[in-house]
């Protein structure tokens, strides 16, 4: 069985930023603590939600860097290294490494839709590259090209490619790659986390994470006992949560917004072209935190 570098309980973190647009570097230190002390033994650095397509080269090295020296030996730091540019990545996850990043997050490369082939051989230079074990991120709704299932068998062959992050919203295929490989499974999707987890997922890399890590790690005990019933249960409470983070406007706007809510961050600022929640979205989400009993 492959070892698990990343953890189980894994939230794709904001980057705090203050209301000028800079990074908060204070704000950063508070998410990671806040995660740390909600169950999480993994984070993700430099993700969608951490706005990564935003922030400059050095802002998502020394978010790296600031999340390990927080988190230290307490959590696992992966680094999001995904570019459209084959030799952007591999520059970045050299330097994630250098400032003490745990493990690598690769998604599709976006907009430029490369082949499969293309698919393969971009993810084989980057893990190449390095000596950090990688999760594939699969998330084609972002980035258009999802990974198919003969390449994720593909890549599976390669020593340091070790897990995926399922965004994909497609059960079966999900299904097939994990009956043909050891990779470890991760759900993407906080919509699907328990579907996941019950067909053999290991873990979860949630945006709903950011309020509900003790539910998530709860979910996962749950399942691992094999009690169901009880994972159905926080499911189904997480619910108006889940509704009003992820599907009110957008995981990283909402996101922001509910850690200013509960105190964690000062400010729910994202830079452009997201926007702030409008007073409409801010009530939906204090109905969800609140029904969800989050708040």
């Amino acid at each position: 069985m492959t070892t698990n570098p990343f953890g189980r309980v894994i939230t794709a973190m904001v980057t705090p930023m203050r209301p000028d647009g800079s990074v908060d570097e204070g704000g950063l230190r508070a998410v990671v603590e806040h995660l740390l002390a909600s169950g999480h033994d993994g984070i993700v650095v430099n993700g969608t939600t951490g706005e990564s397509a935003t922030l400059t080269d050095e802002e998502s090295i020394e978010a790296v860097r600031l999340a390990k020296e927080v988190a230290g030996d307490r959590a696992a730091v992966t680094a999001g290294v995904g570019s459209n540019s084959t030799a952007h990545s591999i520059e970045m996850a050299a330097r994630a490494a250098e400032v003490g990043a745990d493990a690598l997050l690769l998604v599709s490369p976006y907009y430029n839709k490369p082949t499969q082939a293309g698919l393969l051989a971009h993810c084989c230079a980057v893990a190449d590259s390095t000596e950090l074990p990688i999760m594939l991120y699969d998330i084609p709704g972002r980035t258009g090209v999802p990974f198919s299932t003969e390449t994720l068998v593909a890549l599976a062959e390669h020593p340091r490619i070790t897990a995926v992050k399922d965004a994909k919203a497609d059960l079966w295929a999900s299904t097939h790659v994990m009956a043909a490989t050891d990779l470890l499974w991760f759900s993407g999707d906080d919509v699907l986390s328990l579907a996941h987890l019950a067909q053999g997922a290991v873990g979860v890399v949630s945006v709903v994470g950011h309020v509900a890590g003790a539910e998530y790690a709860a979910m996962l005990a749950a399942v691992d006992a094999g009690d169901l019933v009880a994972a159905r249960e926080i499911h189904r409470r997480l619910v108006p949560a889940v509704d009003a983070i992820m599907t009110t406007s957008q995981g990283a706007i909402m996101a922001k917004a509910a850690l200013a809510e509960l105190g964690v961050i000062e400010s729910a600022f994202v830079r452009l072209p997201l926007v702030e929640s409008p007073p409409e979205h801010l009530e939906l989400l204090r109905a969800g935190l609140a029904k969800a009993g989050l708040r």
